[in-house]
């Protein structure tokens, strides 16, 4: 068990180790990860409009983030981490699979980005006092071993007048049938086992546990796949993949 996976009890160890396993092949955009490189820009611009009408930014600057703290939990290879910091956010990377740290942090070096990673959990940066402008924990919540936990520590990160978002995967039939058996049996965009559909979150369930932990949930969004095009993008089809953002009162 890595150091981080003893940190936290919302840690699922064989989740660590099957992403630990896929670790270098994060930065492969033909890779295992290239549904994850397709679909990065769609949640990169949802980060960044949100964080802009929240703290009065310009999403139209190469810098929109600039001067505001955020933390990417379930961070992986640093996928998305290196372009938060691209646009002026202060990024921490957090992940328990030591190989994803190690991958990040190389890419980033010879990237010459600026991410702080860290493998270690949510629950341990949140009792040591961290609080964040930004909290993201995308792809992540339905890997957890315990939800209604997961979502508290992300919620404790949230500095007043804060925001957090989260993205996953709804708990529905055509969730099944097109993240389940089309991507990982039939199109094999993920590896076979990568997800457990009876650990997909429905948006209500999700929002419930955000609510409870003291944050207003504000938006929601769906993204949905475009086979024709190869596209992924926003969408108002929360069937399969969505995104949920919420807020702390100032």
């Amino acid at each position: 068990m890595t150091a981080a996976a003893r940190e936290g009890s919302t840690i699922d160890p064989a989740e660590v180790a099957r992403f630990d396993a896929l670790a270098k092949s994060w930065w492969d955009p033909k890779g295992p990860m290239a549904v994850l490189h397709k679909f990065n820009p769609v949640r990169l611009a949802f980060i960044r409009d949100l964080a802009c009408e929240r703290f009065g930014g310009d999403p139209k600057s190469l810098r929109a983030l600039e001067g505001l703290s955020l933390v990417d939990i379930g961070c992986g290879g640093g996928v998305l981490c290196e372009p938060l910091a691209r646009l002026g956010a202060e990024v921490t990377g957090l992940d328990p699979a030591t190989t994803n740290i190690a991958v990040a942090r190389a890419h980033s070096a010879k990237a010459g980005i600026a991410v702080d990673y860290r493998e270690k959990t949510i629950e341990a940066v949140v009792a040591s006092g961290t609080r964040f402008d930004i909290v993201l924990a995308m792809e992540v919540v339905e890997h957890v071993a315990d939800v209604d936990a997961f979502v508290a520590s992300c919620c404790a990160a949230v500095k007043p007048g804060g925001l957090l978002v989260m993205a996953t995967l709804n708990r529905t039939l055509k969730s099944y049938a097109l993240a389940i058996v089309g991507a990982e049996y039939i199109l094999r965009w993920l590896p076979r086992g990568t997800h457990d559909w009876e650990k997909f979150v429905t948006p209500d369930e999700l929002e419930a546990a955000i609510e409870t932990s003291g944050l207003t949930v504000f938006a929601r969004e769906g993204v949905a796949y475009n086979p024709l095009a190869d596209r992924w993008s926003r969408s108002r089809d929360l069937d399969v993949n969505y995104m949920l953002a919420a807020g702390r009162a100032g």
